[in-house]
């Protein structure tokens, strides 16, 4: 229905100025005029226990997708404790009161269900699609590991072990893991985005079980999330059946909140790391923005106009015209508080680190003093809006979408406003932003320097 009111306006727009025009352009308003808003299929409700239900009801589509947004990450955890928001993204599927270990995704499956989950410096958000007709027996699984999940120590110390395993695949084993966590670790020295979503090794291996119960308790109660039902629902029926599955679950005490800022960075920031490997890496991160800053939208079209794509500024520079990178990406951090926006080159094994890093500020310098044209911004935000509109396509890019609005930017009702807000970015905007984030002295920089293994190393000496 968003789509369609899309090209509606569309047609407005295009009308001439001949009768026949003239006539097609009052048939449009009138559809336009009586065509649903966006937003209008979306309802809500906040429980007697604090937990906030949306729902999106789109009969179109007989599947269902429910969202369940925690307001807890990385963010909340301290020295001693990190990688618990991760580790419960595990235990969440571990046993409750009535389905035990291994029955949640066994009953979900065998009606035709199926699940994931996620951890980030700032939300756990826990996904299930399902056809409609299992529905209830959804929010019977959802209930019983909110309101009574099992800590068991023999499964906390089985989870454990997974944790470090993936640990160990994820970052120690892999270098672009390894130089991320390394330079973030150096880019915050107060903020707890310091801290690997994963956890130091030392923390996952000394949890405590009094850890494990006082975070679950804290964060996993209901007045600290948002859940989001989208699809062939009614949102009445959802709401009862809300009411009468979660609406029993204690509310809790509200969570401490993060009060420490990041002092302004004073001054460039170096990582080196030499571990074996094939191939040199590159990285710069550079303090950025929140979600709900008013300069995000800006932030964002600059990150897709100079690594998006193979037409992006530092992939014709890095990758095509002087062949000094094989790759190169760009990631915006857009959490509660100002996270770092990130560029990443991956260089062939010999490659010149020097010379990379010396092109890459030269194109950031360039769009400091000179800003982006007028094709690079267009293409940028044609870009965004076409995804903005196909990822509300489906069930699951709603939920998505209306959660991180509803989280991040305070009101789900954000959401159909974004579109405007990316089509009224200037040039000039973009330049000030560039000016603001790229400074040097608001960045870390991350080098991995390969080294030979100890039979190279041998052979050399030899």
């Amino acid at each position: 229905m968003l789509r369609q009111k899309l090209l509606v306006t569309g047609l407005v727009l295009l009308a001439g100025t001949t009768a026949c025009a003239q006539g097609r352009s009052a048939k449009a308003d009138t559809a336009a005029a009586s065509a649903p808003q966006p937003g209008a299929h979306v309802q809500t409700k906040t429980l007697k226990n604090g937990l906030k239900v949306i729902v999106w009801s789109d009969p179109d589509n007989p599947s269902v997708a429910l969202y369940n947004w925690f307001r807890v990450g990385s963010r909340n955890e301290r020295p001693g404790i990190t990688g618990l928001s991760h580790f419960f993204e595990h235990m969440m599927f571990n046993g409750a009161k009535k389905y035990g270990p291994g029955e949640f995704d066994r009953v979900m499956e065998a009606h035709g269900g199926r699940n994931n989950a996620y951890t980030s410096e700032d939300v756990t958000v826990y996904q299930d699609w399902f056809p409609r007709s299992a529905m209830e027996l959804i929010f019977e699984l959802e209930a019983d590991r909110l309101g009574h999940l099992a800590i068991d120590p023999k499964v906390v110390e089985s989870e454990r072990g997974v944790v470090y395993s993936e640990r160990r695949s994820g970052v120690d084993n892999d270098n672009n893991g390894l130089l991320m966590e390394q330079v973030q670790a150096t880019a915050f020295v107060a903020h707890p985005y310091q801290f690997p979503v994963i956890g130091w090794p030392s923390d996952i291996e000394s949890w405590k079980l009094e850890d494990l119960e006082r975070y679950f308790r804290t964060y996993y109660a209901p007045n600290n999330a948002t859940l989001l039902v989208v699809g062939a629902v009614k949102p009445e029926e959802v709401f009862s059946l809300a009411e009468k599955y979660l609406e029993p679950i204690a509310a809790q005490p509200a969570p401490e909140p993060v009060r420490t800022q990041e002092p302004p960075q004073q001054g460039e920031r170096r990582v080196v790391v030499r571990k074996l490997a094939q191939a040199p890496l590159l990285h710069m991160a550079f303090h950025g923005l929140k979600a709900s800053d008013a300069d995000a939208p800006a932030l964002d079209l600059l990150v897709r106009i100079l690594t998006e794509g193979d037409s992006s500024r530092l992939h014709r520079r890095l990758v095509e015209d002087t062949q000094v990178a094989i790759s190169v990406a760009g990631y915006r951090g857009a959490g509660f508080d100002p996270s770092l926006t990130w560029v990443l080159v991956n260089l062939p094994p010999g490659g010149d680190l020097g010379k990379a890093e010396s092109l890459l500020d030269e194109e950031l310098a360039k769009v400091v003093s000179g800003g982006v044209s007028d094709a690079e911004l267009r293409k940028a935000k044609n870009i965004v809006v076409a995804d903005f509109w196909r990822h509300l396509e489906t069930n699951s890019g709603r939920a998505q979408a209306l959660g991180t609005y509803e989280v991040f930017h305070g009101d789900w009702r954000k959401l159909f406003d974004a579109p405007a807000k990316y089509e009224a970015v200037t040039g000039e905007q973009v330049r000030k932003v560039a000016a603001k984030v790229f400074a040097r002295n608001n960045r870390t920089v991350g080098v991995l320097v390969p080294e030979a293994g100890d039979e190279a190393k041998k052979e050399a000496a030899r």
